[in-house]
């Protein structure tokens, strides 16, 4: 099989595509023909060396963390999908491998497909929905009449967070940039900022929850927009912010954990029509390297940009 992987951390040039075997499920595990890869940044983070403390050094690394496809074998002890099943999800981080033919994935890291979502609309969904349900829901706790502020309202992760938001019944409002504002308006934002130009300290309201999932916002503005009793979700953790949360209650840095009953309500928003996320491209597997890098370099793009496997 091919797949697109890499033989030390280091930058784009280091990724390429070979053939290589896949190894057989182990307990636990899933075996899935990859459909689509949905490009996320986590990929070049994880193949920059910026988790290397909990990816490891074993070479060569598979790049690559959402998907979806369909289920060729599965290891000892699954008892939720069998060969032919439709799923969605994505791989250990200590794995990667969703940018190649097959990927091996933790059963408890997929969901079924529903048959109404596409498999391009369900490979969009893992990293920003998990990412979403993380904060709002494990770490605020959210519940219906609250007033959420998403900094970043437009980006996959932000998007996600508006929608489940809106599901738990809060109210929203956010910031993103000029170009995307309608397309947050149509997603039933309630107030709208610009973030390269409106000074986010002197909002007037004050929320719940603020929601940071473009990793921008200063601490200290975060907090200042906060109620009493209000969080501050910041999607950029470092060590530094997690002993900081250790003393302020109101952060929480947030890493995306992926569980069984987060994907399986993934499932269930987009199956009801109330979680998509818009995709702007669609590459080839010969396309993917050059279309991550261009990605990594800070090329916009206006929606998930997605590889087509098989």
């Amino acid at each position: 099989m091919k797949r697109i992987q890499y033989h030390r951390y280091g930058g784009p040039e280091l990724m390429q595509l070979e053939e290589c075997e896949l190894r057989a499920a182990g307990k636990g595990e899933v075996v899935v023909k990859v459909a689509f890869a949905a490009i996320n940044p986590i990929d070049w983070k994880v193949r920059n060396g910026y988790l290397k403390m909990v990816t490891g050094k074993t070479f060569p690394r598979a790049i690559g963390s959402d998907f979806s496809g369909t289920v060729t074998s599965v290891g000892p002890g699954v008892t939720r999908f069998k060969p032919g099943d439709a799923v969605f999800g994505l791989a250990h981080i200590r794995d990667g491998g969703a940018r190649g033919e097959a990927v091996i994935a933790p059963e408890a890291f997929l969901a079924s497909k529903p048959g109404s979502v596409s498999f391009e609309d369900a490979a969009c969904l893992a990293t920003p929905g998990v990412t979403a349900w993380n904060g709002l829901v494990d770490k605020a706790k959210l519940t219906a009449g609250k007033h959420v502020f998403v900094n970043g309202c437009a980006g996959a992760v932000g998007e996600a967070t508006v929608q489940l938001a809106q599901i738990f019944g809060a109210t929203v409002s956010g910031s993103c940039g000029a170009a995307s504002m309608q397309r947050a308006r149509d997603r039933g934002v309630h107030s709208l900022f610009d973030y390269r130009t409106a000074d986010l300290s002197k909002i007037r309201d004050r929320f719940d929850v603020v929601y940071d999932t473009a990793g921008t916002m200063k601490i200290k503005i975060g907090l200042g927009l906060l109620r009493s009793r209000g969080v501050f979700l910041d999607i950029d953790p470092t060590p530094s912010k997690f002993i900081r949360a250790m003393v302020d209650r109101r952060l929480k840095p947030i890493i995306c954990t992926a569980r069984a009953d987060i994907l399986d309500g993934l499932a269930r928003a987009a199956d009801e029509g109330r979680l998509k996320l818009p995709v702007s491209e669609i590459v080839p597997l010969s396309d993917g390297i050059e279309t991550l890098t261009a990605l990594e370099h800070g090329r916009k793009s206006n929606g998930k940009v997605l590889v087509r496997v098989n």
